[in-house]
């Protein structure tokens, strides 16, 4: 009786400690929303790195073979992973991004860093002779900044290492690779060349990429970085405001408000009713990829330019790259059921490619932040919900890390919204609705305790 005893409470502990570590998890009215979120959830963990892998914490972010993460996709894949309770994770590859910044490299940090701690060798020779696109500094800067309105860690926005590569990017970086604002289309297309410089190295080539997009010749400049230089200023600019630095906050907003009238200014073409893409070294402009970043830096004015961009980008086909921003990005600009397209598209077995770590991430980041509307500001600590879903439908996101706390989210359609704070330290939850009109009504903020629920009626 007494070994039947213990067997029963050993099973009960463990499935007591499994249910406490199991994470984040979803249940809707949608079967098919929950399947895809089980594909995604899963998915993404099983890119989590090894223990005791050399390089410490880590999940995949670039092509899967190279066990490796790079910038662009840690940027991407951050707060989906946050979601995930890949803390640790994260705040391992930022460390090792930001003090991988150095004058020899021309204030780049390391492109991709492998398993091993490791600059990932597919990316790296020496620092004079590498693989970087130009775009990621300003992009972990704003991941960065996004991470701290997440989960309240101030050493995203003030640890010395983050503040060195903010000041860095911000200053050095921009001059040493001729990115002021006035200076994009007339620059150097090589600023910082090897020499003697070999066309045919791509580490002597890409060595400065000023784009996202790799395969395009003799590009000097792409919109992509152009927009990624207005959020990351931006960005900048409220890490100023955090800790007090009023008048330098201005100056850096002012910059970056520059770099986004530039986009209107230059890139638009009339004839075509889209935005440019890139600008070569014989002084022509073009269009390639590129305009999906337009909406993930979010550098486009409302207005009939910007639903223009949203409608073609929604007009052809991408690879699974660009389709895994697609959930977020057309959620948060209004295309609820093309997004929720993307969402069941990107967890579909039969679709191509969608192992791509980016893939799963960015799911997991359509049903948070999207799907489920939930954002974080650590200034107030405050949440704040919208439900994007159908209006009769019903979806509940189960204990989220979010602002130092564990929270879940019931969403009943447009009539309520019920949240369930978990944790020990107590919030403030502002709940929005979308009405029957497509108006956001947005309610007063209350204070949730903690093991406190709250409701708040919609419409």
């Amino acid at each position: 009786m007494k070994k039947m005893f213990s067997l029963c409470f050993l099973i009960c502990l463990y499935c007591s400690a499994y249910a406490q570590h199991s994470g984040v998890t979803f249940k809707s009215s949608d079967p098919a929303l929950e399947t895809a979120f089980v594909r995604a959830k899963e998915m993404a963990l099983s890119y989590k790195g090894k223990p005791g892998d050399p390089v410490g914490p880590w999940y995949e972010s670039a092509l899967p073979p190279r066990s490796a993460f790079c910038m662009r996709d840690v940027a991407h894949q951050s707060l989906g992973a946050e979601a995930l309770g890949l803390n640790k994770e994260n705040k391992n590859m930022f460390r090792l991004f930001v003090k991988g910044i150095s004058a020899s490299k021309d204030w780049c940090s390391y492109w991709e860093i492998n398993h091993f701690g490791k600059p990932a060798v597919e990316d790296y020779r020496n620092d004079k002779e590498f693989w970087y696109n130009l775009n990621a500094n300003f992009d972990i800067i704003t991941a960065s900044w996004k991470l701290y309105l997440w989960t309240g860690d101030e050493e995203y926005i003030k640890g010395a290492d983050f503040v060195n590569f903010q000041e860095k990017s911000v200053s050095d970086y921009i001059d040493s690779w001729v990115l002021q604002v006035d200076s994009l289309l007339s620059r150097p297309t090589h600023p910082n060349a090897a020499v003697p410089f070999n066309e045919q190295d791509a580490f002597h080539r890409c060595r400065g990429l000023p784009s996202y997009t790799e395969g395009l010749p003799n590009i000097k400049m792409g919109v992509d970085l152009v927009a990624a230089l207005y959020r990351g200023l931006s960005s900048y600019a409220e890490i100023l405001e955090v800790k007090g630095q009023h008048q330098k906050a201005k100056l850096y907003r002012k910059k970056a408000l520059a770099y986004q009238k530039s986009i209107d200014a230059f890139w638009w073409n009339d004839s075509a009713s889209r935005y440019h893409t890139f600008y070569t070294s014989d002084h022509k402009f073009g269009m390639d990829e590129g305009e999906t970043f337009l909406l993930w830096f979010d550098a486009l004015k409302e207005g009939e330019r910007k639903e223009k961009t949203i409608q073609r980008l929604l007009s052809r086909d991408w690879n699974v790259e660009n389709l895994s921003y697609f959930p977020l990005i057309m959620y948060q600009n209004g295309q609820v059921e093309k997004a929720y397209g993307y969402m069941l598209h990107l967890t579909d077995p039969a679709t191509k490619r969608r192992e791509y770590p980016e893939v799963s991430f960015g799911v997991v980041k359509g049903f948070v932040e999207g799907l489920m509307g939930l954002e974080a500001d650590a200034r107030i600590n405050q949440i704040s919900t919208l439900y994007r879903g159908k209006s009769d439908s019903r979806s509940e996101l189960r204990d989220v890390p979010v602002l130092n706390t564990l929270i879940t989210v019931k969403h009943d359609g447009n009539k309520k919204t019920t949240l369930i704070n978990n944790g020990k330290k107590k919030i403030l939850w502002q709940a929005k609705f979308v009405n029957d009109q497509g108006k956001i009504v947005i309610k007063e903020s209350v204070w949730v305790q903690p093991k406190t629920t709250k409701e708040v009626s919609g419409i």
